[in-house]
């Protein structure tokens, strides 16, 4: 028993470094005309190329280790009920993250000071949660309904624009130009959806890509209003009902008798955003309850079944559209209070793509995956930028920065390969004919 048991572990190691080659020789393949060269300038400013073979072998090196790592946690009957049991979502989880989340700020700004908690509260945390909410809008359409999405950040842009244009014309405040945000938003998810009724799969995608890229060449072309490249700021900033984030007596921190400090906006944004993003989690949750949460499951299982069983797929599409839609321009408002600033550069295919790759990550459906996957590939991807250390490894050309799309493709093929379904996605209905199944 004890050789056969050795025989059956010899060859599973020899698969896996097997399966390691094979990664090691598609990486470097892949990599060697980007990683092994780079084109640098001489005296005389004509390029010339630089080789980097220690650089090459090293990521050639990495691919063999973590594809060796992964081949061998994945087999075996045991391991398999082990990274069940690992993946299962704990009771006490979802409390202790909502604990988390709500002392955050106030505990980082404790530790560090007001001055550097500033980076760590809105770099890490405005900005993670307001894709969070992106996430969990676009988990509605591409999770719930099934409806492959590639031009989200189109409504994202809406919100801001919406935000930024209306918001000096009219002297309205943060507050009431919220929910018109979201609401215009709606609108255009609304129109996008009937010209895509008809369409599934790979002919959706191609629609809602070109609508992004019609509305980013609008938001460019369109100069007496948008401002082109060049973008719309000096529109009224974040304020807490009424009492701006400046020094002086008129300040919020003079008001409540605190000394001004430029971590007070980001902390009061953090805050108002993870309320709005937890009322978009409970908003999906509850309607996932409601029949119109079964009609969306019902679609993505399958369409045809969901026409035969008498239900009406052209309003389930548009709600899915316009409610997915309604969240990205809320987000959108916020976006254009966090940065003081739009522009259509911000509102590109790759900002579509990263949104998308959250909801995949995380799991189509899942809420608590979709953050999860929102935290890793954002946050992870800021922290390459505080890693200039690796410079002094890999070289002063070395720039962490250039390879935060090379994390999401990495992650994307890694959960692929590892959890096809996403991070903690489980695909259980929301509701039971009948009593449940014994576990």
């Amino acid at each position: 028993m004890s050789k056969r048991f050795d025989v059956t572990r010899g060859d599973h190691i020899f698969r896996a470094a097997r399966e390691a080659a094979w990664a090691t020789l598609v990486v470097a393949g892949l990599g060697f005309p980007i990683i092994a060269y780079r084109a640098e300038p001489d005296f005389n400013n004509a390029l010339m190329l630089q080789a980097r073979w220690p650089l090459f072998f090293e990521f050639c090196l990495a691919a063999f280790v973590l594809r060796f790592a992964l081949a061998l946690w994945s087999g075996g009957a045991a391991k398999a009920v082990a990274r069940e049991r690992i993946w299962r979502k704990p009771g006490w989880l979802g409390p202790v993250a909502l604990a988390v989340l709500v002392v955050y700020p106030i505990a980082i700004v404790g530790a560090l000071g007001p001055q550097a908690a500033l980076k760590w509260v809105d770099t890490y945390g405005v900005q993670i949660l307001i894709y969070v909410l992106l996430g969990w809008g676009l988990n509605i359409t591409v999770g719930l309904a099934g409806l492959l999405d590639l031009g989200y950040a189109a409504f994202y842009a809406v919100g801001a624009y919406a935000y930024a244009l209306i918001a000096p014309a009219t002297g309205l405040g943060f507050w009431a130009l919220l929910p018109v945000c979201g609401l215009l938003a709606a609108f255009w998810g609304f129109c996008i959806g009937f010209p895509v009724l008809r369409l599934r799969g790979d002919y959706l995608a191609i629609v809602t890509l070109a609508f992004a890229e019609i509305v980013r060449i609008v938001l460019i072309n369109w100069d007496v209003v948008t401002h082109g490249e060049a973008g719309l700021f000096g529109f009224p900033g974040l304020n807490f009902f009424g009492l701006p984030f400046i020094p002086g007596p008129r300040g919020f921190a003079a008001h409540v008798g605190l000394p001004f400090a430029g971590v007070h906006k980001p902390i009061f944004l953090y805050y108002l955003v993870l309320v709005l993003a937890l009322a978009a989690n409970f908003v999906s949750l509850r309607l996932r309850r409601l029949p119109l949460g079964r009609a969306w499951e019902a679609l993505r299982e399958d369409e045809i079944a969901c026409r035969a069983l008498g239900l009406d797929t052209a309003n389930i599409k548009l709600t899915a559209f316009a409610l997915g839609a309604f969240f990205a321009g809320v987000a959108g408002c916020l976006f254009a209070l966090r940065q003081g600033f739009v522009s259509p550069s911000a509102f590109t295919f790759s900002e579509s793509a990263l949104i998308l790759a959250i909801v995949v990550l995380g799991g189509g459906g899942s809420q608590l995956g979709v953050a999860v996957a929102a935290v890793f590939l954002v946050g992870a991807s800021e922290l390459l930028r505080e890693l200039t250390f690796l410079k002094s490894v890999f070289g002063e050309d070395f720039d962490p920065a250039q390879y935060r799309m090379l994390l999401v493709g990495l992650a994307m093929v890694g959960m692929m390969n590892f959890r096809p379904r996403g991070l903690v996605s489980t695909r259980e209905p929301t509701i039971r004919l009948g009593p449940e199944p014994a576990k």
